[in-house]
């Protein structure tokens, strides 16, 4: 090994596929208006990195969003239409998941340095393990491949518990306390590497806080990037990361920060 850093795991829409994380968004958004209770993109992203069926059950927790349901269907939502939300997400996702699998730009060559180091790669998402199946097929066909993948179905505690990442450390055969960082774009994702003991890098520009596709942010000019990269900096600054990013084309330069940080004897647990 040439890196103290033992594993770098990281988040999946947003983070290393879907720039701009739009297939979850897409899903829930159909689902919804399928239930005739039209949402807004705001309003879906707020509880992104949550296990979908926690997200929706987070989103009827704005009152807004109850009260449109309320008056469309003349009772508070149940236990049951949350479960069909859910069902019609994930029907939804099917489809699009292998259409947002491409890698967002900058992470094969990312994930390439880290191999070279002798650093292991895992990954964790708040998708369930049959949808990660059809994800990580199809990023594999466009050269993706991991080391290991946790799903949300995989653990008993949703995030911000740390279960993901110390799941994710048990499968590269690393103890808890192992010199690792968490990769993620939403605040839960942050919030779970850093109860997991990691080192936290929040990727802004490439997913949920920017939420636009590779397409709609390149078409910014750079005054209208900066401003919008700033404010999504700005929230995800909030969630206490160690390190704040554009996305994981930037990862080389927080590495080798870590492991100055790691030599200097900051943070070791093990």
């Amino acid at each position: 090994m040439t890196s103290p850093i033992r594993a770098v795991i990281f988040d999946w829409a947003g983070t290393i596929v879907d720039f701009g994380s739009l297939a979850p968004v897409m899903a829930f958004a159909a689902a919804f208006e399928d239930a005739r209770v039209p949402v807004t993109l705001e309003e879906i992203r707020k509880p992104m990195g949550l296990p979908k069926r926690d997200h929706i059950v987070k989103m009827f927790d704005d009152g807004e969003i109850r009260d449109r349901w309320r008056r469309e269907h003349r009772a508070d939502p149940t236990g049951d239409d949350i479960d069909a939300l859910y069902a019609a997400t994930n029907d939804r996702l099917i489809d699009l998941l292998p259409k947002h699998a491409e890698p967002i730009p900058g992470t094969l060559e990312a994930i390439g340095a880290l191999r070279a180091a002798g650093v292991k790669i895992g990954s964790n998402s708040g998708y369930a393990a049959p949808l990660m199946e059809i994800l990580t097929g199809a990023a594999r066909a466009h050269g993706l491949v991991v080391d290991c993948v946790v799903s949300a179905s995989d653990v008993s505690a949703p995030r911000p518990a740390p279960d993901l990442s110390f799941k994710c450390l048990e499968l590269l055969e690393l103890e808890r306390g192992s010199v690792g960082i968490k990769v993620d774009d939403t605040g839960v994702g942050i919030e779970e590497g850093r109860n997991a003991g990691l080192w936290t890098v929040a990727v802004a520009v490439s997913g949920n806080a920017m939420g636009l596709s590779l397409a709609e942010w390149s078409a910014l000019t750079p005054d209208e990037q900066n401003v919008r990269r700033r404010h999504a900096h700005e929230a995800l600054r909030g969630f206490g990361p160690d390190y704040v990013v554009d996305s994981v084309a930037d990862l080389a330069g927080v590495v080798t920060d870590v492991e100055r940080r790691v030599a200097a004897g900051e943070r070791v647990l093990a």
